[in-house]
C-alpha cells in the first residue's frame, strides 16, 4: 500500500509541475511587448473558456449523475456553474475592477496598466489553482486505485497544464518583468494538484462524495468562464494592435482541445 501511495503522489506531483513548462515558453520572450501580451491573455481566455465548458462542466454533470441520476445532474451542474459566476460577480462589485479607470492621457497610465495586468494574472492563477485542487485529488485516487488508469490520466493533465502555465505567466511576466516571480506563480498553481492529493487523502477522504465533486467542478467552471470574459479578454483587447486577440483566443481553444483529446488515449 505504501508503494502505491508513493507512486500515486509522485505521478500527481509531476503532472502539476507541468504548469512550470508554460512559464518557460513565455520567458523565451526577452522583452515583453503589448502584442505578445494581447495574444497571451487571449490565449489564456480561450483556454479557460474551452476547458471550463467542455471538460470541467462535464465532470460536474458526471459526478452529479452518480448521486442524483441523469435526470437532475445537468440541472445541478448548471446551478453550480451559475452560482460560480454569480459569486465572482458579487466579488467584482465589492472590489471594484479598475478596467474603466484607465486613461491613456494619465501620466501614471503605464504603471496603472501594469497593475491591472498583474491583477489579471493573479486572478487567473487563483482560478487555475482552485481548478487544480480537485483535479489533483482525482488523479491521486485514480492512480491509487489503478496505476494503469491513473498514469495516462496524469499525462493528459500534464499536457493541458502547459497552456494553463502560459495563462498565468503571460500577464505576470509582462506586469512585473520578474522571471523568478513568474515561475513561482506557475509552480504554486501546479503544486495545488499534489496539495489536493494530500488534503484528500488525510483530511477530506471521509467527506468526499459525488455531490461534493459535482458542486466543486461546476462552481470552478463558472468562476473560470467569468474571469476569462471579464478580465482576460478585455485586457487582451486593450493591448491589441491588430487581430492578436482573436488569434490568441482561437489558438488557446485549439491547444487545450488537442490536449483534451489526449485523455482518450
Amino acid at each position: 500500500m505504501s508503494s502505491h501511495l508513493f507512486i500515486a503522489f509522485g505521478i500527481t506531483f509531476a503532472a502539476g509541475l507541468a504548469t512550470v513548462l508554460g512559464s518557460a515558453l513565455v520567458l523565451f520572450c526577452k522583452t515583453p511587448n503589448p502584442r505578445i501580451l494581447s495574444f497571451g491573455l487571449a490565449f489564456a481566455g480561450g483556454a479557460m473558456v474551452y476547458v471550463s465548458l467542455t471538460e470541467i462542466l462535464n465532470k460536474s454533470i458526471e459526478a452529479f449523475s452518480v448521486s442524483l441520476g441523469d435526470k437532475w445532474a445537468t440541472a445541478a451542474a448548471t446551478a453550480a456553474f451559475l452560482f460560480g459566476m454569480g459569486l465572482v460577480l458579487l466579488i467584482d462589485r465589492v472590489i471594484p475592477n479598475p478596467h474603466d479607470s484607465l486613461n491613456p492621457n494619465d501620466p501614471d497610465y503605464e504603471q496603472k496598466s501594469r497593475d491591472l495586468v498583474a491583477r489579471v494574472g493573479f486572478m487567473a492563477a487563483f482560478a487555475i489553482t482552485a481548478h487544480n485542487l480537485p483535479e489533483g485529488l482525482a488523479t491521486f485516487f485514480a492512480t491509487l486505485d489503478n496505476p494503469k488508469v491513473g498514469a495516462p490520466l496524469a499525462l493528459a493533465i500534464a499536457v493541458h497544464n502547459i497552456p494553463e502555465g502560459i495563462s498565468i505567466a503571460a500577464p505576470v511576466y509582462f506586469a512585473t518583468r520578474k522571471k523568478g516571480l513568474t515561475v513561482l506563480m506557475c509552480a504554486l498553481s501546479g503544486l495545488a494538484e499534489p496539495l489536493g492529493a494530500i488534503l484528500g487523502y488525510t483530511i477530506l477522504r471521509p467527506f468526499l462524495s459525488p455531490t461534493m465533486f459535482g458542486a466543486v467542478f461546476g462552481l470552478i467552471a463558472g468562476v473560470m468562464v467569468f474571469l476569462a470574459l471579464d478580465e482576460l479578454l478585455p485586457a487582451a483587447k486593450r493591448y491589441a494592435l491588430g487581430h492578436e486577440t482573436v488569434y490568441g483566443l482561437v489558438t488557446g481553444m485549439g491547444v487545450i482541445s488537442v490536449s483534451l483529446v489526449l485523455f482518450q488515449f
